[in-house]
C-alpha cells in the first residue's frame, strides 16, 4: 500500500496534465472537450484499468492516459477540423476506441504476448534501461535542472541553482537517495513529503480556494465511431495502435525487469497485463480521454518495495479518492520539483540492468544500445524501440543469427518501418 502510495504520488500529475492538453490545440483554441469532462474520463479509466492490472494480472503496475499520445491525440484533433470536420475531437476518441478494440484482441489472441516474449534477454534489458533514462530525464526536466537550447538540445539550467525550485529538487533528491541507501522504509515517499514541505516554506504551496469539487461535465460515449471508420483516418488508427502495444510493452519489460519478475526470458501473465491496458484504452475512449497506457512511474513504487497486485488497486482507489479532491492534489501533483527526485532515483536503479545486456555480442548490444539511447533521445518509449528492433534482424541476418531471431521480430520490424514511413508523411 506504501508502494502504491509512491506510484500514484509520482503520476497524480496526469490528473492536471491531461486535461489542459486535450481541452486546447495547440494554437490556443479549444478542440471541444471539457477540462472537467477530461478529468472525470481520466480518473474513471485510470481506476479502472490499474484495478483489472492489479485483481487480473497481479502485476504493481499503474495505468492513465500516456503522455505523448495524448499530444498526438490533440495532433489529430486538429488534423480531421482541417478536413472541415465538424466534432473533430468526437471522431478522435472513436479513432482511439477502434484502436482500442483491435488492441484488446491482439491481447486475447496472445498476439501481443508473443510479440513480448520474442524479445532477446539484452533487447528486455536495453529497454529497461532506456525507460529509466527517460524517467531521469523527465525528473531533471521537471525539477528545473535540465532544459531545452536551440543548438545543443538540452542543457544544464545554471539560471536555476539559486531558486525555489531547485533547492527543492537537490534537497528531495539528497534526502531520497541517502535514505534509500541506509534502506529505509518508505525513502521515496519521506523525500515527497520532504519536498512539500520545502515547497510549503518557500510559498510555492498555497491551498485552493475550493478544496471539494466534482466535475460538472462529461462526455460519456461521445465517441464518433462510424466517422473514425474511413480510409482518410485509418493510418491514425495504426499510429495510435503501434505507440500503445509498444509503450505498454516497454513499461512492461521495464518495470517487471527492475521488480525481478522476468521468469525464464518470460513474463508471466503477460496476456493478461496487455488485456488490462486494452480495457483502459476502450474505456478511456467511451469517457472521453485518450489512450490509456502502462505507466513508468510505476517503477517508483517497485523500488519503495511493491511486488503484487495489492500495489495497482492501491493506485486505483487513490484515483477514485482524488476525484472530489482534485484541487487539493493539485497542490502537490501540480508542483513538478516535488515528485522529480522521485523519478530520478527510479531511473538510477532501472539503468543497473545495463549490466545484463551481451555487450561482447555486438548484433545483441548495437540494438540494444540504440533503444537505450533512443528512447530518452526521442522522449518516445515506442520510437525509441523502434530504432533497435528494425536494426536487430538486420544485423543477424547479416552476420549469420538469423535462426537466433524469432519470427515475430522480422514482421515486428517490417511493421515498425512502415510505421516510421507514416509517421514521416503526417
Amino acid at each position: 500500500m506504501l508502494a502504491g502510495l509512491t506510484t500514484f504520488l509520482t503520476m497524480a500529475y496526469i490528473l492536471f496534465v491531461q486535461p489542459a492538453i486535450l481541452s486546447t490545440d495547440f494554437d490556443g483554441n479549444p478542440t471541444g472537450l471539457e477540462r472537467d469532462a477530461v478529468l472525470l474520463a481520466t480518473v474513471v479509466a485510470s481506476a479502472l484499468a490499474t484495478l483489472i492490472m492489479g485483481l487480473y494480472a497481479r502485476y504493481p503496475i499503474a495505468l492513465a492516459p500516456g503522455m505523448g499520445q495524448n499530444v498526438f491525440f490533440v495532433t489529430v484533433v486538429m488534423a480531421i477540423a482541417a478536413e472541415g470536420v465538424q466534432q473533430a475531437w468526437q471522431v478522435a476518441l472513436g479513432i482511439v476506441l477502434v484502436s482500442g478494440v483491435i488492441f484488446m484482441l491482439l491481447s486475447l489472441l496472445g498476439v501481443r504476448e508473443a510479440i513480448l516474449n520474442a524479445l532477446s534477454p539484452s533487447l528486455r534489458n536495453g529497454i529497461a534501461v532506456g525507460i529509466g533514462l527517460l524517467i531521469a530525464l523527465i525528473g531533471l526536466k521537471n525539477g528545473g535542472i535540465i532544459v531545452d537550447h536551440p543548438v545543443t538540445l538540452v542543457q544544464f539550467n545554471r539560471h536555476s541553482l539559486l531558486s525555489a525550485d531547485a533547492a527543492v529538487f537537490w534537497i528531495g533528491l539528497l534526502v531520497t537517495s541517502v535514505l534509500a541507501a541506509r534502506r529505509v522504509a518508505g525513502s521515496i515517499l519521506w523525500g515527497i513529503l520532504t519536498g512539500v514541505i520545502l515547497a510549503s516554506v518557500c510559498q510555492k504551496l498555497t491551498l485552493p480556494e475550493t478544496v471539494v469539487g466534482l466535475p460538472k461535465h462529461h462526455a460519456l460515449f461521445a465517441a464518433d465511431v462510424s466517422g473514425a471508420m474511413t480510409l482518410q483516418w485509418l493510418p491514425y488508427v495504426f499510429v495510435f495502435l503501434y505507440m500503445d502495444l509498444f509503450d505498454t510493452m516497454g513499461t512492461l519489460v521495464g518495470v517487471a525487469e527492475q521488480a525481478g519478475m522476468v521468469q525464464d526470458g518470460k513474463l508471466p501473465r503477460a496476456k493478461q497485463a496487455m488485456t488490462a491496458d486494452a480495457v483502459g484504452t476502450v474505456a478511456g475512449a467511451c469517457l472521453g480521454t485518450s489512450t490509456v497506457t502502462s505507466y513508468i512511474e510505476s517503477a517508483a513504487g517497485v523500488q519503495q518495495g511493491g511486488r503484487t497486485g495489492l500495489v495497482a488497486v492501491t493506485v486505483a482507489i487513490l484515483f477514485l479518492l482524488a476525484l472530489p479532491f482534485a484541487p487539493l492534489i493539485g497542490v502537490v501533483g501540480g508542483y513538478a520539483p516535488i515528485t522529480a527526485p522521485a523519478l530520478v532515483l527510479v531511473g538510477a536503479m532501472m539503468a543497473g540492468n545495463v549490466t545484463k545486456i551481451d555487450w561482447k555480442d555486438t548484433s545483441e548490444s548495437v540494438p540494444a544500445f540504440l533503444i537505450m539511447i533512443g528512447v530518452p533521445l526521442s522522449f518516445s518509449i515506442a520510437e525509441g524501440i523502434a530504432l533497435g528492433l528494425i536494426v536487430y534482424p538486420i544485423i543477424k541476418v547479416f552476420t549469420g543469427g538469423y535462426r537466433d531471431v524469432k519470427w515475430p521480430i522480422y514482421g515486428i520490424a517490417v511493421m515498425l518501418l512502415a510505421y516510421l514511413v507514416i509517421r514521416a508523411g503526417m
